[in-house]
């Protein structure tokens, strides 16, 4: 076996795939579609001696007969059982090794996530200074939203109608009187 800073990274890894893309997870266990992720992303999977197939094939052989995951000491078997099979020219215990190297300390990649497009007729048509009409009302004058009182009509109980220029001029004129 590797030596025990090694198997630490290796541990560290299986928690981080563990993880990913799932907000109840604990870290011991790995899923099937984590695990493939991990062969993808760790380099495992080459298109010619290690298909994702062979790493499906493995997961179901390696996991218990009624359970959808795998633990860490069965994740290790399963790097061992595809080892001899990515590196057919080394020994297995050096296969076994360069398996290792390959996972330990990786983690998930994001790959193909979607970017935010900047082009010209997005630029135009998120332009909050172009608007007219009632959507002109939902923004400030620096773009920001309003929020509620941009949607709604909010109403004031001051006693003027609505549109009323000299509102809350009343005090001021029967003063002067």
């Amino acid at each position: 076996m590797a030596e025990g800073l090694d198997m630490e990274e290796l541990l560290t890894a299986f928690k981080k795939f563990a993880v990913h893309g799932d907000t109840k997870a604990t870290g011991k266990e790995l899923n099937g579609k984590n695990w493939a992720k991990l062969c993808k992303d760790c380099k495992i999977v080459d298109g010619k001696n290690v298909t994702s197939t062979d790493v499906d094939i493995v997961f179901s052989k390696v996991k218990q007969k009624s359970s959808r995951v795998v633990t860490y000491e069965e994740f290790v078997r399963a790097l061992e059982e595809l080892a001899p099979k990515r590196f057919k020219s080394q020994s297995k215990d050096e296969a076994l090794q360069s398996m290792f190297k390959l996972v330990e300390g990786r983690e998930p990649t994001n790959a193909g996530v979607t970017k935010m497009s900047k082009t010209a007729a997005v630029d135009r048509l998120t332009d909050t200074a172009r608007y007219t009409g009632s959507h002109k009302e939902r923004f400030d004058e620096s773009g920001k939203g309003r929020g509620r009182e941009g949607r709604e009509e909010i109403v004031e109980n001051t006693g003027y109608v609505g549109a009323y220029r000299n509102a809350g001029t009343y005090d001021a004129k029967t003063k002067e009187k």
